[in-house]
């Protein structure tokens, strides 16, 4: 039956999973609302797909409690499964199948699919239809994996990775999809390490590190949250010495650096009085804008993960 107004989409309540002397997730409890986007992140091995395949049912938690769209996956995955959508990162097609055969197949295991002809017109696939799969590039499959996630007309969709591969116009072309299935009452859960990308669609963010949820909140209360020390940005044409410069400053990425100081007049002519002495260019100057990527790595680190 149909989700009410009061009762979340997803809801996980103290739940943990083991692997043998591993724990994949810890005590972890979080709420989706209906028609809304979450956005699941956290570092490689922090739990996230653990957390998801329990969710989908493909996975029973050790303790606790999850309900999706008022059902348990564990104990009725069948029926949690008619009624959500599934996009996996692999794609999930057999190799040597043709696009449109894939999306009749997966229609005929539906009581009431979407049109895959406009489906694929939809995901940009039109053109493909008699394209084998593994000829595909891989936004491409990404595309269709979506496409066939869809045809169930789920009340709430899961997406690994959904512009993974994509070039600029098929990741707006997903982003504006993903907003019309909100808008249309489907509520999405998202795990993607684009951090723009989280910060662009999800109403929701939630940061799990080592199968422990690490912060929650909208991006913008992330965002508030790591801004409250002063930062000044600073994006240069070319490579900018810091010796000598008396306050914290790293370089968060090639060529864009972060200043921990104060954004005072002295400040800021100090930091233009050093480029200008090295005869670098300033190309881009920001004060006090904390970005969820910056937030994201201050709480889960800096440091390769294996």
């Amino acid at each position: 039956m149909p989700v009410n107004a009061t009762t979340p989409a997803l809801a996980v309540r103290n739940v943990s999973k083991r692997f043998g002397d591993k724990v994949a997730v810890s005590a972890l409890s979080f709420e989706v609302s209906r028609a809304s986007v979450l956005a699941l992140l956290g570092p490689n091995g922090a739990g996230k797909t653990t957390t998801i395949e329990m969710c989908e049912g493909f996975l029973a938690p050790d303790s606790g409690e999850i309900r999706v769209l008022g059902l348990d996956p564990t104990s009725d995955p069948t029926g949690v499964r008619r009624r959500i959508g599934i996009m996996l990162q692999g794609g999930g097609a057999y190799p040597g199948i043709r696009v449109e055969e894939m999306m009749r197949l997966t229609a005929s295991y539906s009581d009431n699919p979407m049109d895959p002809d406009w489906l694929l017109s939809l995901v940009g696939l039109d053109a493909h239809r008699r394209t084998p799969y593994r000829r595909l590039s891989g936004g491409q499959q990404q595309r269709l994996s979506l496409a066939l996630a869809l045809m169930g007309r789920p009340e709430l969709v899961f997406l690994d990775e959904p512009t993974a591969g994509m070039d600029a116009q098929s990741r707006l072309l997903v982003w504006d999809l993903i907003q019309q299935l909100k808008n249309d009452g489907v509520t999405v859960v998202l795990t993607t390490h684009l951090m723009d990308e989280a910060e662009a669609l999800a109403d929701q963010v939630l940061i799990i590190d080592h199968g422990s949820l690490v912060a929650a909140g909208t991006p913008a209360e992330l965002m508030s949250e790591g801004s409250e020390r002063s930062f000044v940005h600073v994006s240069t044409a070319s490579a900018l010495d810091l010796t000598g410069f008396n306050v914290p400053v790293e370089a968060i990425r090639p060529l864009t650096y972060r200043f921990q100081m104060p954004a005072t007049p002295q400040g800021l002519a100090a930091i233009v009085s050093m480029a200008a002495k090295q005869d670098v260019l300033i190309r881009k100057l920001e004060v006090n804008k904390a970005s969820l990527e910056e937030v994201f790595l201050d709480i889960t680190g800096r440091e390769m993960r294996n």
